[in-house]
């Protein structure tokens, strides 16, 4: 057990989910990270030092959810932040697209975050903490693009489910929140930065002319977690290099 917040972390492996592990880590908290992948999950934690742990999980599995807050409750206490990442995008055109895949990324992006959600703040009230949910939601909540109608339709979805536990979870004194990022330089971007017809059609949407960094989405879900935001809750704060706000390109 430690007296620090524990702070859980999905799809923390590598990417934004270890951006923000890292970003919390360094604001004072034992940070637990979760994934799917063991090996990588496993290397990440140990890298952040004795102030990190981490449970494998698989977050479009209910009983696998509530396994890994089982384990980390009996291992290191009750989770005082819960940092909901993990995600999945599957491109596809919209007229051939799937049932099953589609039913596949809103069951991990989307229901897992209810789940995750509903467990942690179970927990909250039932050790009377004054907790912090931030889920992660994309730019792609208002912003469409019809390859990835499943992942549009499941963060559109994380971000009511944002303002509907915040209005649930308030009189406890339990935040909720999300962030919402851009084009941020991680592995789903990597066949975007391959390609300097993609790179250029990205940067005209983008009017800070640049991707973001997975730090810098840590960095804002920190802030969000912490007592600085305390008065902060059901909002998704948009980290996209201005581009909600821009209207056309000349």
């Amino acid at each position: 057990m430690t007296t620090k917040p524990i702070a859980l972390v999905t799809g923390a492996a590598q990417g934004i989910g270890l951006a923000c592990a890292e970003a919390l880590l360094e604001q004072g908290a034992f940070v637990v990270l979760s994934d799917i992948n063991a090996e990588r999950v496993k290397a990440s934690a140990l890298r952040l030092g004795p102030s990190a742990d981490f449970v494998v999980s698989d977050m479009s599995d209910s009983s696998a959810i509530s396994a890994m807050f089982d384990t980390v409750e009996k291992k290191h206490g009750p989770v005082s932040i819960l940092v909901n990442n993990a995600g999945v995008a599957i491109p596809e055109p919209f007229l051939e697209a799937t049932e099953e895949t589609f039913r596949k990324v809103i069951d991990i992006n989307l229901i897992g975050v209810f789940l995750a959600t509903q467990r942690a703040a179970k927990s909250m009230i039932m050790h009377k903490i004054a907790g912090s949910i931030v889920n992660m939601s994309s730019i792609n909540a208002v912003l469409a693009i019809p390859t990835i109608a499943s992942y549009c339709s499941s963060k559109g979805g994380v971000m009511q489910l944002t303002k509907a536990a915040s209005l649930a979870l308030a009189p406890y004194n339990i935040r909720v929140n999300a962030v919402g990022p851009g084009s941020i330089d991680t592995d789903m971007m990597a066949s975007v930065n391959s390609s300097p017809d993609a790179v250029k059609r990205v940067m005209s949407r983008t009017p800070l002319q640049r991707l973001g960094s997975p730090r810098e989405i840590g960095d804002v879900v920190a802030f969000l977690a912490s007592l600085k935001a305390s008065y902060i809750t059901g909002e998704t704060i948009y980290v996209d290099g201005g581009r909600l706000g821009l209207n056309y390109t000349c």
